[in-house]
């Protein structure tokens, strides 16, 4: 499991962070904005969002703010005592704009998220997600496809695993 977070940028990152860890993978600022809808569903460990958004001065809506605190220990740390939430509690269930919306309002949990207000291009994007129906849904599949392309391992660099979750051993 800890593989594959290795390629993500840490949810602490701001815009320029965001922005160049995607652009080293062929990805651009747009790209960046849709993909982050995806943090419409799921959820999240404490450790991710506590020390950076809870335990000092943030943009956190007060009212989260005051939610996530009554769920999350403020030592939360990766390993101990660390509860998962759900990344949006309007609709958490559902992979939907509504992520946009939460930007907009300031009930996001991550600092990177928080983060695609800080320009004026990607505050844009964030507004036109929010509001023009379907906009986010075409560009999220189109996306999905591009980042599927990224690092793609042909022939012997590779293997299709039987297990998602494990290692084919030969």
């Amino acid at each position: 499991a800890s593989e594959p977070v290795k390629f993500l940028v840490p949810p602490t990152s701001n815009l320029s962070d965001l922005v160049d860890s995607f652009v080293v993978k062929g990805l651009d600022a747009e790209d960046l904005v849709i993909l982050s809808g995806a943090h419409t569903i799921g959820r999240s460990h404490c450790s991710a969002f506590v020390p950076d958004r809870l335990n000092v001065s943030s943009d956190i809506d007060s009212g989260l703010a005051a939610f996530l605190r009554g769920q999350c220990p403020a030592d939360a740390t990766p390993g101990g005592n660390d509860p998962t939430v759900m990344q949006d509690v309007v609709t958490p269930n559902y992979l939907d704009r509504q992520y946009y919306n939460n930007v907009l309002s300031h009930t996001v949990l991550f600092t990177s998220d928080a983060a695609l207000l800080t320009s004026e291009g990607t505050a844009r994007m964030v507004v036109d997600n929010a509001n023009i129906p379907g906009w986010w849904e075409d560009r999220f599949e189109k996306a999905m496809v591009k980042m599927a392309g990224i690092e793609v391992k042909t022939g012997d660099q590779g293997q299709i695993r039987k297990n998602c979750r494990a290692i084919n051993y030969y």
